[in-house]
């Protein structure tokens, strides 16, 4: 007997990359070998020099095929077994495992939007539906667009072991969301793709398309983000570990490091406007969503907790935002004591 095993990578498209995968059959009882594909086809080699590696990181029960068969999340890796340059994986393993000891965890908000062709799920095919408001958690066939394509993706991550915690109905028609964890910074980036994964092949069987974009529809429409929550062992435990997180975020040429990794379009998300602070601002603040990072009142009351993180967008990589937030709280709270 054999089983399939759909080996899934990042590729090196720029300036977002995206998923790609391809089956391989395996017998019974064997373990996930290393595999091989062509990156020149996928922007990460060229001709003359074309095979890369795929790496097994991490795997799970595929919810589609079911039985045996297995979700397989791979690192791109060169000839040599070297990181390959699109792999932002290899860049958060050594950084998670150095603060392994302040134990991060993460739950990423993941926005998107269904698109119907060329114009998003529940949009009229001449003009605009009525402004928003109404969608947010929405119910109805007047407000709510795709609900059957979010339920399958939800059970199929559920199938899959996925650390999925909610989804909702978001601002925009056909705007959704999902959120993973909390857990630590690789597991959750890893189970974030998969999940992504999940969602482009749930919607290819209702012919509908899923886009991360960051500001679907322009105009005054909410754009699409992945509000990144983070917490620490001290900041679950003592509220001054929250304001110097914070701090951290905000010290010195960190905003600008963080935002221009946090997704590609972010100035035309981040703009003050549709509950965002400006892109080249920083601010933090309580129960506020005008905020780049907002603290929520029931940290503030209950003097621990976590906080978010409300700028990257919707198509961020999650390896470089956990990456990045992890290196920078926890360097501030080792600077100021509270480890």
């Amino acid at each position: 007997m054999s089983y399939k095993a759909e080996y899934i990578w990042i590729d090196g498209t720029e300036p977002t990359a995206k998923l790609r995968s391809k089956t391989k059959i395996l017998a019974d009882g064997d373990a996930l070998p290393i595999w091989g594909f062509d990156g020149s086809s996928t922007n990460q080699a060229e001709g003359h020099a074309s095979d890369r590696v795929l790496q097994p990181v991490f795997s799970c029960p595929d919810p589609i095929r079911g039985g045996d068969n297995v979700l397989v999340l791979c690192e791109v890796l060169n000839i040599d077994m070297t990181p390959h340059a699109s792999n932002t994986r290899a860049l958060l393993r050594p950084v998670a495992e150095k603060f392994a000891g302040q134990e991060p965890i993460f739950g990423i908000e993941q926005e998107y939007t269904f698109f119907d062709g060329a114009r998003p799920l529940g949009f009229p095919v001449n003009g605009f539906p009525a402004a928003q408001g109404g969608y947010y958690c929405g119910v109805g066939s007047d407000e709510i667009f795709g609900r059957e394509i979010v339920e399958k993706h939800l059970d199929h991550c559920l199938a899959a072991g996925l650390s999925i915690s909610g989804i909702n109905a978001e601002v925009m028609p056909g705007q959704w969301e999902f959120q993973v964890g909390p857990v630590g910074p690789l597991e959750v980036s890893d189970q974030l793709w998969i999940a992504r994964w999940l969602l482009y092949r749930t919607a290819e069987d209702f012919n509908v398309s899923a886009t991360l974009n960051p500001k679907p529809v322009k105009g005054d429409w909410n754009g699409a983000g992945a509000h990144t929550n983070f917490s620490t062992k001290a900041m679950r435990e003592d509220y001054r570990a929250i304001i110097s997180a914070c701090e951290a975020l905000g010290d010195g040429s960190k905003p600008l490091d963080h935002v221009k990794n946090y997704g590609a379009g972010i100035d035309e998300r981040l703009t003050g406007l549709h509950e965002t602070a400006p892109w080249n601002e920083f601010s933090y603040g309580v129960s506020d969503r005008g905020a780049s990072v907002r603290i929520p009142w029931q940290v503030e009351k209950d003097g621990k907790g976590y906080i978010e993180d409300r700028r990257p967008n919707a198509n961020v990589d999650p390896y470089v935002v956990t990456r990045l937030i992890t290196d920078t709280c926890c360097a501030g709270l080792e600077k100021d004591g509270l480890v």
